[in-house]
């Protein structure tokens, strides 16, 4: 019977059990090429629900502190990851958008029904000066969407001339006309979103000829040279991908891929606190179907552009779940648990090992929607657990990819398996580098036996993500509940690293 209850104890989910069993990674210091774009740790806000309204925006008369409006303590937190990009303002909004909407004196401005999300009124006060304010105080580059499926060449052609033309023109005097001298760098520009969905519901030959119109009169003014994004596929439509190569080629230099991981799929989304360990298992098995869609679409792409000039955009990604109860579920406010940070750490792992074809990656969304870094209610902010892997993965961030030789123990459930580690290596401009680690499995201790070739070691140093059960969650009453604390579970002995990753935990490892 007491044999009977172990066993039993063993399978129970959030317990602690080592393996015996070691894993085995080697890291090849010295055959490094690659470089992990900083944009690969882009985010993406659009106009839904509480994301930009209540998340960036509470205007200058708030007594939310603020600088122009911004919150002062969200930008300060996204500072702090070293936030690239960001993306806006959709999403699907962004085919409803009509940008000179947004501009002059903010009570002037007419207002619209946001239809996508919820048919609240939408007042435009965040528009394209806020957005740009935004990212020079973030330091990010700003990534804009334009509007193909409901717009017009000739307003995506003038939104250009708005923002990056310096010299003397219509729209260039109506933004100084409105209070900027000098133009803005806009160098990331979408040429429509989601078109075989929300943007126009179009056949991919259909837009590749939209795209080729579009992008003609997205011109380049002075030193402002736009890296034009064409819309890719949604998930596994490789023919989208197949065709927009083929039709439009040369003619951009990036193309967008969404997935996002439904834990139970569309019709029952799941929730994003409450499952047990069979859901966890099957979300990140939905996961890890990224590893599939990189390689094959980068397959696709590598036909038409064999010299890899052209970016595969990860500009949409992460977990969708049902919306928290209680909330508008147009609003896609969700909680965000251990378990996300988990998912987040292994997109973020395959991303950096398909660098040299992705180029950049927007999680979705920032504050307040779907796998949010933050949450804010009014003057309270709080950091979610994914907000914490991206402040451990920054050190990636234009370092140079270390290939990785890996031979992982698997995470078995209910006669299913997969790896049990997750793992990606970089060095960094001034010679230090770093591994980042996940040990997907929720119980027991994963130990690693690490070589790394071509270089010595003389210190290592870690930071560590991870709670009691693969749920947790930090709430506005307990903030910190899931936070990054010191690792300890990294030793050097005799030339070789010996690593012991807690169950259910992200490490980063810096080594000099």
């Amino acid at each position: 019977m007491k044999r009977i209850i172990l066993l039993n104890a063993i399978v129970l989910f959030g317990l602690n059990f080592p393996l015996s069993a070691q894993n085995k990674l080697v890291v090849h210091a010295d055959q490094g090429k690659e470089t992990i774009s900083k944009h690969i740790y882009g985010h993406f806000s659009e106009h839904l629900g509480r994301c930009i309204y209540g998340g960036y925006w509470v205007g200058e008369d708030s007594p939310i502190p603020n600088t122009r409006g911004i919150r002062n303590d969200v930008v300060k937190a996204l500072k702090d990851i070293q936030i690239p990009t960001l993306r806006w303002p959709g999403g699907c909004f962004a085919d409803e958008y009509h940008w000179m909407d947004g501009i002059g004196p903010r009570d002037q401005r007419p207002k619209m029904v946001n239809t996508h999300w919820g048919g609240v009124t939408e007042d435009n006060s965040f528009g394209t000066h806020e957005f740009l304010d935004l990212c020079e105080q973030l330091g990010c580059e700003p990534y804009i969407s334009g509007n193909l499926g409901s717009g017009s060449v000739e307003e995506m052609s003038k939104w250009v001339e708005y923002i990056t033309f310096d010299g003397e023109s219509p729209m260039a005097n109506l933004r100084r006309q409105n209070g900027r001298d000098k133009a803005w760098k806009v160098r990331f520009w979408g040429v429509g979103n989601e078109s075989w969905g929300c943007g126009g519901n179009m056949t991919a030959d259909f837009y590749a000829d939209q795209y080729r119109r579009y992008a003609t009169y997205c011109r380049n003014y002075g030193d402002n040279w736009l890296y034009r994004i064409a819309c890719g596929a949604n998930t596994e439509d490789y023919n989208w991908t197949e065709t927009v190569m083929k039709n439009v080629g040369g003619r951009m230099q990036g193309i967008s891929l969404h997935y996002y991981t439904v834990p139970r799929g569309w019709d029952n989304m799941g929730s994003a606190t409450q499952f047990d360990e069979a859901e966890y298992f099957s979300t990140i098995e939905r996961t890890l179907l990224m590893e599939e869609l990189l390689t094959k679409h980068a397959a696709i792409m590598d036909k038409y552009d064999p010299q890899k000039g052209i970016g595969l955009m990860v500009d949409e990604w992460g977990i969708w779940t049902a919306a928290e109860p209680g909330t508008n579920p147009a609003f896609l406010y969700q909680q965000n648990s251990l378990r996300d940070a988990i998912l987040a750490a292994i997109n973020l792992n395959l991303f950096n090992a398909h660098c040299d074809r992705v180029k950049m990656a927007n999680i979705a969304q920032t504050v307040n929607v779907l796998q949010a870094v933050i949450l804010t209610d009014k003057e309270k902010m709080l950091l979610t657990p994914t907000y914490w892997v991206y402040y451990l993965y920054k050190v990636h961030q234009d370092a140079t990819l270390l290939p990785l030789s890996f031979n992982s123990n698997k995470y078995e459930l209910n006669g299913r398996e997969m790896d049990a580690v997750s793992a990606s290596a970089s060095r960094d401009a001034s010679g230090k580098i770093h591994i980042t680690l996940v040990n997907i499995d929720p119980n027991k201790v994963q130990n690693i036996e690490t070589e790394l070739r071509g270089t010595t070691v003389k210190k290592v140093s870690g930071k560590v993500l991870t709670s009691a059960k693969i749920n947790d969650y930090n709430t506005f009453e307990k903030p910190d509940a899931v936070t990054v604390t010191d690792f300890k579970g990294a030793k050097l002995s005799g030339g070789k690293l010996n690593i012991s990753l807690p169950a259910k935990s992200v490490v980063m490892l810096e080594i000099e």
